[in-house]
């Protein structure tokens, strides 16, 4: 279902046209640190320091920087618990869990199918 765009430049989300703010969330959701990070939260609310864990591999400034993101795109809410030290849990948001669901499938078959590929990819 496509909707009128709201940059007036063309009538409807089209992910192909290059003005499309599509791009935009294609970008960020096709990004591997963030699909990563989507699926990390699908069970539940995470603190930082187990999504980094969970995460083998991303540095505490690439997670923050992803984190931000998500959370600037409505995918996750971060919610600050009054302590000391402070206690901070990042959580899917409704529509973050609606992109959990095809990222998912998505990360599944990358599990399933890497062995018949005719190259597999190098860890970055």
């Amino acid at each position: 279902m496509s909707t009128r765009c709201h940059t007036g430049q063309h009538d409807h989300h089209d992910v192909y046209e290059a003005q499309c703010p599509c791009r935009a969330m294609l970008d960020l959701l096709a990004n591997k640190w963030s699909a990563l990070a989507i699926g990390a939260l699908e069970d539940g609310p995470l603190r930082f320091g187990a999504l980094q864990r969970r995460l083998q591999g991303v540095s505490p400034k690439v997670l923050t920087q992803t984190l931000r993101r998500l959370e600037d795109a409505g995918l996750i809410e971060r919610t600050v618990y009054p302590a000391v030290p402070l206690h901070v849990e990042y959580e899917l948001s409704p529509l973050g869990h609606s992109a959990s669901v095809p990222l998912r499938n998505l990360r599944l078959w990358v599990e399933d199918n890497l062995d018949l590929t005719t190259a597999p990819a190098k860890p970055m």
